[in-house]
């Protein structure tokens, strides 16, 4: 397996990589994540992902933002690994790519949520040297995009 990690140019290419959200959001449907593509990109959005041949077998989501307490950061939105690729260090690549992203945008971290009941992802993320900062506390006001 040859994993070549690049950055996703247009909003055909994220679309395409579709089958691979579903890995993480099995209910968003393509008009859905057509829809909040289109309301991201515009926001410093962008994703990248980790191909195999043209097969797209893993991806990420990211926003290069800006703090008061942290300065410029770059925030991971996911690191989704096709199921029959995980462990076999497809997610460290796209984080690898990400911090050199975040080194060239001049950011001072990269930050991250990840929901508490995803331990999978809490041991990758500690491995690769991540540490609990804070809490991301969340009033729900709409309680039908939560289920």
């Amino acid at each position: 397996m040859e994993i070549e990690v690049r950055k996703l140019n247009s909003k055909e290419e994220m679309l395409a990589c579709h089958h691979v959200i579903l890995e993480m959001y099995p209910s968003l449907d393509i008009i859905d994540y057509k829809r909040q593509l289109e309301e991201m990109l515009p926001h410093n959005y962008f994703q990248i992902g980790a191909f195999d041949g043209d097969e797209c077998v893993g991806m990420s989501g990211a926003w290069i933002g800006n703090k008061l307490w942290c300065g410029k950061y770059l925030e991971v939105d996911h690191i989704i690994v096709s199921s029959e690729c995980r462990s076999k260090g497809v997610g460290g690549l796209l984080l690898e790519f990400l911090k050199a992203i975040a080194q060239e945008e001049n950011c001072g971290s990269l930050g991250l949520d990840s929901f508490t009941h995803n331990h999978q992802s809490h041991k990758f993320f500690f491995k690769n040297g991540f540490e609990i900062k804070g809490y991301h506390f969340v009033q729900v006001l709409e309680p039908s995009k939560f289920e």
